[in-house]
C-alpha cells in the first residue's frame, strides 16, 4: 500500500501548518527607508535607486547592440562592484542610524552646427550623470544609511576605479577589438566593434533610412512590373 505522503505530496492543509513556524524575508534589493512624511527623503529614496536603472539599462544596450564597448563597461562597473564589497567586509565601519531591521542592499555630423550641437548634447548627458551621481550621494547622507565620509571615501575609490578601467580598456583591451569580432563565438551572438565610429547614434539613423529608402524603391520597382 502506497504511505498518505505519496497519495498527498501536496497537501494545501499540511503546507500552511509547515509554513507557520518559518521566518519570512522579502527580497530586499531595492528597499530603501527614508522617514515617514518626508517628502525630500522619499524622493531621494527614489533617486538612489538609479545604479538598478542604469544596471538595467546596461543589460538592455548589451542585449540589443551587441557593441564591445557596452560589454566591457559593464564589466568594469562589475568590478567596481566587487571591489566595493570587498572594502565593506573589511572596514566595517558601521553606518550612521542603526535601524530596527537592517536590509540588505544592495559617424560624424558634417556641418558646424550640427557639431555644436553634439558637444552640446554631450555636455548635458554629462551634466545629468553628475547631478544623479551627487543627488544620489546625498540620498545616501540624509538617509542616514552612510556618513559624509563613508560617500567620500566611495566616491573617490569609485573615481579612481573608473579613471583605471578606462585606461585599461583604451590602451590595453580596444586595440584587440577588431580581432575579437572575427571569432566564431563573436560572430555568433552578433558582437560588434565600433571604436572607429565618432558617432554611432548618427551612424545607425543614416545607415536605417538608406536602407528604408533602398527597399522602399524596390518595393515600389516591383509592383510597378
Amino acid at each position: 500500500m502506497s504511505s498518505p505522503d505519496l497519495l498527498h505530496p501536496h497537501d494545501p492543509a499540511s503546507s500552511a501548518s509547515a509554513s507557520i513556524g518559518t521566518e519570512w524575508q522579502p527580497i530586499t534589493l531595492t528597499l530603501v527607508e527614508y522617514p515617514k512624511g518626508d517628502l525630500v527623503g522619499k524622493l531621494l529614496a527614489w533617486i538612489s535607486l538609479a545604479p538598478l536603472g542604469i544596471g538595467a539599462g546596461f543589460v538592455a544596450l548589451i542585449l540589443f547592440r551587441r557593441d564591445l564597448h557596452t560589454i566591457v563597461f559593464f564589466l568594469g562597473t562589475l568590478v567596481n562592484e566587487c571591489f566595493n564589497m570587498l572594502l565593506k567586509h573589511w572596514i566595517k565601519e558601521p553606518r550612521p542610524v542603526s535601524r530596527a531591521q537592517i536590509w540588505t542592499e544592495l559617424h560624424h555630423m558634417n556641418n558646424s552646427n550640427s557639431a555644436r550641437l553634439e558637444r552640446l548634447v554631450r555636455l548635458l548627458v554629462l551634466a545629468i550623470c553628475w547631478t544623479a551621481a551627487f543627488l544620489v550621494c546625498y540620498g545616501r547622507i540624509y538617509l542616514l544609511y552612510h556618513t559624509l565620509n563613508q560617500v567620500l571615501i566611495g566616491a573617490f575609490v569609485g573615481m579612481v576605479m573608473g579613471v583605471l578601467w578606462f585606461l585599461l580598456t583604451h590602451c590595453v583591451l580596444t586595440p584587440y577589438f577588431p580581432m575579437v569580432v572575427t571569432w566564431r563565438i563573436s560572430e555568433l551572438f552578433l558582437l560588434r566593434d565600433t571604436t572607429l565610429i565618432p558617432n554611432v547614434l548618427w551612424f545607425e539613423y543614416t545607415a536605417t533610412r538608406h536602407e528604408a529608402r533602398a527597399r522602399a524603391r524596390k518595393l515600389v520597382s516591383m509592383k510597378s512590373q
